[in-house]
């Protein structure tokens, strides 16, 4: 088992600057992909960027540019580095980790999420 505890969010004005974490607990966290998903009320959880066992990444269109996400192995910990936040920005944003246990299966772990809110 796995779990996830984001923290960092907030609210910020556009333009603002947020740095979201997301600590795990469990084994596995150096081997697992890692990611960033947002979900807006109304609207479905979309991917914000990922981040592979080997440092690779992926950011989603509407942040690119803007967000940076990082891992530190050593401490278990993701993160995300948001700039030049936008009012499009706001929503519930999740940690994610997919781990594989010892016969190969696929699991996903989501945090419960964290409020990032952007308004003047």
């Amino acid at each position: 088992q796995v779990q996830l505890v984001e923290s960092g969010g907030g609210s910020v004005q556009p333009g603002g600057s947020l740095r979201l974490s997301c600590v795990a607990s469990g084994s596995g966290f150096s081997r697992s992909v890692l990611g960033w998903y947002r979900q807006a009320p109304g609207k479905q959880r979309d991917m914000v960027a990922n981040i592979g066992s080997n440092g690779g990444t992926n950011y989603g269109s509407a942040v690119k540019g803007r967000f940076t996400i990082s891992r530190d192995n050593t401490k278990n910990t993701l993160y995300l580095q948001m700039n030049s936040l936008k009012p499009e920005d706001t929503a519930v944003y999740y940690c994610n980790a997919v781990v594989y246990d010892w016969l190969a299966r696929r699991n996903d772990y989501w945090g419960q999420g964290t409020q990032v809110t952007v308004s003047s």
